[in-house]
């Protein structure tokens, strides 16, 4: 792999503005939320209209994603991007100072309808947020750049909190004025920083909105299940909402009720969690070699309900003292477990959003995506909304404690989790060829980004040197590649499972098996067709001595096909250096020569060349290519 670091996206005009302004945007929100709160206990409310006030801002603010989410998303898709961002910061400076007219009257009303308006302008700005990203960013760059702004939204919802609710402590009776200047000074930030966000053309302009939001709506939420992956991992995003919206609305009781603390271990707790998110969601990019590496979700589902599991049973109960400051909570007996915990589920609830997101991103249509991203918006909101319903119903009417909630949350979330990777196998597949992958070697990359296209079919052939070299590329090659394998390798125990999920062609000789080998050409160009990647190896089988062999005529025999068909497939050359001294290639063959202590963790470099779009190659040109990408290492 290559140095880069997803933080140079944040010195370069592509990005930056853009990052600040939705992490202004977060920020302003949240310190506009709780600085109502901070007005209600300023003006003494009595704890019940308190409990109104709280409860109804929620459905207040969400309301608009399932008004306007289709609107939205049409709206994103049709006009340019830099544009609209600017068109929703500008609305956010006139909400704000509407918000403002209501901390200076004290006016609760008028908060709350600037607080509606508020859930408009996020509901418009949401479809470009996530659609802006796979025009400004390169393929490689999508799990990085997601990865940033997780962690700016997660930061800046916790630093917004904080600075929201320490307004009407530290200001006193100046704190109208201090929260009424604040939301328009962030405002007016966010829209100046928006302003050097660069032109990025608009996905379908041509697009007719329809404004009728019930049957576009209905649209939406279709293009949004258009896709069985797509469809799922829009499932896994609004199950992370889900997720966290149980966990952070139980923080500040269960703060105060099982950590024994006050408001100040309750944002101790909410800035754990917020880390860990943060952190887990930096982390993608180094995890995922800089691909879309789906195989992290899995890993994210069940960290997530390992760490809730054993917050569960490091406090299920009352806490063994009340009244707690945070250093007195932090030197208390068992209290590092918790800590631990809640800066687990942050990391591995990172891990488990990042990859979806980029995802979603890398297989929708760009014409499409907005739309995409406000169905998710609108299912997003119907699972908040759920995981409320369901805390009251829990707890208020089935008398559950917290830490009961907490151990249902884990095992739901574990049963979700295998409801999905059940339904797109893909899930799981990826997650085992990346730990495996990952533990036997240490791979380096040449040439994938540039010369793998980003869409559309094309036929990679690569030297065959062990057994484990289709999940090697695989893990590679940001897109799904349908690989050719011999059938005798296709059908190894345990690692058949694997190749049949990864939609792996079985292939024979003539002599062999007429009918298999016809079969395989038959849905090799299929899949072509259909503008899918598909991976071979000409050699026909794994190197004996760790030379190249010569490439067969198969190869030949698929791009005549496309050919005559009017589908002209581009061919990308690949090579693998330093599979030979490594584990599971024929030099391992037998016992006695296994050095598995000096070829454990080997250095393997994927090489892939510029794509070869002559229709007249042949396997023998196509054989020096790779010879040449291999050099004399192999």
């Amino acid at each position: 792999m290559s140095s880069h670091s997803q933080f140079a996206l944040l010195k370069q005009r592509r990005f930056l503005p853009f990052f600040a302004t939705q992490a202004f945007g977060a920020f302003n929100d949240n310190v506009y939320r709780q600085a109502i709160i901070g007005l209600l206990f300023y003006l003494g409310i009595s704890a019940d209209e308190r409990t109104l006030y709280t409860n109804l801002a929620p459905a207040l603010f969400i309301l608009p994603y399932f008004l306007f989410s289709a609107t939205a998303g049409q709206i994103a898709e049709k006009l340019e991007k830099s544009r609209l961002i600017r068109i929703t910061t500008m609305m956010e400076i006139g909400i704000m100072s509407l918000a403002a007219i209501g901390f200076m009257t004290q006016n609760m009303v008028v908060l709350l309808v600037a607080l509606f308006c508020t859930g408009l302008q996020s509901t418009l700005f949401g479809p470009v947020k996530y659609s802006i990203l796979p025009s400004v960013l390169k393929p490689e760059e999508l799990t990085g750049g997601n990865g940033l702004v997780e962690m700016g939204t997660s930061i800046s919802i916790l630093i917004g909190m904080i600075s929201g609710g320490l307004i009407f402590k530290l200001a006193g009776d100046q704190g109208p004025v201090v929260a009424a200047t604040a939301i328009i000074v962030l405002a007016v930030c966010g829209n100046l920083v928006s302003r050097a966000i660069p032109r990025v053309e608009p996905g379908a302009p041509d697009l007719k909105i329809n404004w009728n939001p019930i049957p576009e709506s209905l649209a939406v939420l279709r293009l949004a299940r258009k896709q069985v992956a797509v469809r799922n991992s829009i499932l896994g995003v609004s199950w992370f909402w889900f997720v966290g919206t149980v966990l952070t609305s139980q923080l500040p009781t269960y703060a105060e009720v099982n950590l024994g603390g006050s408001e100040t271990l309750y944002i101790f707790a909410l800035a754990l969690f917020s880390i860990g998110t943060g952190v887990g969601s930096l982390l993608c990019e180094k995890l995922s070699a800089r691909t879309v590496e789906i195989g992290l979700v899995p890993l994210g589902a069940f960290g997530i309900s390992a760490f809730l599991l054993d917050l569960y049973f490091a406090r299920s109960g009352a806490p063994v003292a009340t009244g707690l400051t945070l250093p007195a909570f932090v030197g208390a007996a068992g209290s590092w477990r918790i800590i631990v915990d809640l800066v687990g589920i942050g990391l591995f609830t990172g891990f488990f959003v990042v990859p979806l997101f980029a995802l979603i991103q890398s297989r929708t249509p760009r014409e499409e995506l907005s739309r995409v991203i406000a169905g998710m918006n609108i299912q997003n909101a119907a699972f908040i909304v759920l995981a409320a319903v369901v805390c009251i119903v829990l707890q208020r009417f089935l008398g559950w404690t917290i830490p009961q909630l907490f151990l249902a949350l884990a095992i739901a979330n574990a049963v979700v989790a295998i409801y999905i990777f059940t339904i797109v196998p893909e899930f799981l597949m990826r997650f085992l060829s990346w730990v495996l992958v990952r533990t036997l070697y240490r791979l380096r990359l040449h040439g994938i980004e540039k010369n793998v296209p980003d869409e559309g079919a094309a036929l990679l052939v690569c030297n065959h040197v062990s057994y484990l070299d289709a999940l090697i590329l695989s893990a590679s090659v940001p897109r799904p590649v349908r690989f050719v394998m011999y059938y005798k390798i296709f059908n190894t125990p345990v690692m058949s499972w694997i190749f049949r999920t990864a939609k792996v062609i079985p292939i024979a000789g003539a002599r062999e098996d007429p009918v298999l080998m016809q079969q395989a050409f038959d849905e090799i160009d299929a899949a072509l067709a259909d503008g899918q990647l598909v991976g071979i190896f000409p050699e026909g089988a794994l190197t004996r001595d760790g030379q190249i062999a010569p490439f067969k005529s198969g190869v030949e025999r698929v791009l005549a096909r496309a050919n005559e068909n009017g589908r002209p497939v581009p061919v990308v050359p690949m090579a693998l250096k330093g599979m030979w001294t490594s584990m599971w290639s024929h030099r391992d063959g037998r016992m006695h020569r296994m050095r598995v202590p000096r070829r454990f963790r080997a250095h393997v470099e994927v090489m892939a060349g510029e794509p070869i779009d002559d229709r007249g190659v042949t396997a023998e040109q196509l054989e020096a290519k790779v010879r040449a990408l291999r050099g004399d290492d192999a």
